[in-house]
């Protein structure tokens, strides 16, 4: 992560995750309010964005290992020299060990979906866990760091944290849209902000930031809310362009439903009309 690439790579993760998680959970919702009363078993097709997602959580996690692991100056698999007496590469360790506990976080959610055996809940509990594993290890990653490179990491926690807290309150309140909406918000707001982190620790182009000046560390304060009203914007229209396609596209299911019904009806009514005029 100590480039631009390495904070767009998992900012672009945790945007796209966002998104995805806006649109699956709209789709439930909308479902789970179109069914009868009592009924609550959920579809296959739903069983299977549940497959999807956990799938891709362990391979990206398997492939953020690898790569923390085995880039030209990474640690491939050395936790300690014993020559030089030092640990190796510590940085490319922690950032492996939150790939892990997403990648645990996606085994979970496959297991929970593929079996009844796995409690309810299960999942969610998983990902708040890995959530803070992010936060606590980022915790102590900004130590003896400049000014304004531990300040901006530290506003990263409060989309972790949070993230963390409200996804536990998940395991206990289930099928919760608020909650479910407010989840994908934070990773949009952790995916924005890692780009912003690159942005300022890593300038693509342009002047770099002074890391010591007290006006970049309040205009980087405001930033953040600003990521954050963007992130609500975000979900706010996702959410209402799939609630509103959905019930559109059903909308028209349901008139075709009953303009067949009507033709059908049309058609019987004459067919007996035309049988007792030829009685007669």
């Amino acid at each position: 992560m100590a480039n631009f690439g390495g904070h767009a790579i998992p900012g672009s993760f945790f945007l796209f995750l966002g998104c995805w998680l806006t649109i699956k959970h709209i789709l439930q919702h909308y479902w789970r309010t179109s069914q009868p009363k009592g009924r609550r078993v959920m579809s296959p097709s739903f069983r299977a964005l549940d497959y999807t997602e956990g799938g891709c959580l362990i391979f990206a996690s398997f492939v953020g290992i690898m790569v923390e692991q085995f880039v030209v100056d990474g640690p491939h698999a050395r936790l300690y020299d014993a020559e030089n007496k030092s640990w190796v590469k510590l940085m490319n360790w922690q950032h492996g060990t939150m790939y892990l506990f997403f990648g645990i976080s996606g085994i979970a959610l496959v297991a929970s979906t593929a079996s009844k055996l796995v409690p309810a809940g299960v999942d969610r509990l998983v990902l708040s866990l890995a959530l803070f594993v992010e936060g606590f290890l980022f915790y102590y990653h900004v130590h003896s760091r400049p000014p304004l490179d531990a300040h901006i990491h530290s506003l990263l926690l409060v989309a972790v944290f949070s993230g963390s807290a409200s996804t536990m309150l998940e395991v206990f309140m289930r099928d919760n849209i608020i909650l479910e909406l407010f989840r994908a918000c934070l990773f949009m707001l952790q995916g924005s902000w890692f780009y912003q982190i690159g942005f300022v620790l890593y300038p693509p182009r342009g002047p770099e930031w002074d890391l010591t000046q007290h006006d970049n560390i309040m205009f980087i304060t405001m930033c953040f809310c600003w990521h954050l009203a963007v992130a609500l914007l975000l979900v706010a229209c996702i959410s209402s362009v799939v609630w509103f396609t959905v019930k559109r596209f059903s909308g028209r299911g349901q008139d075709i439903e009953i303009g067949m019904r009507n033709t059908s009806s049309k058609s019987s009514s004459q067919k007996a009309l035309l049988e007792e005029s030829e009685e007669e």
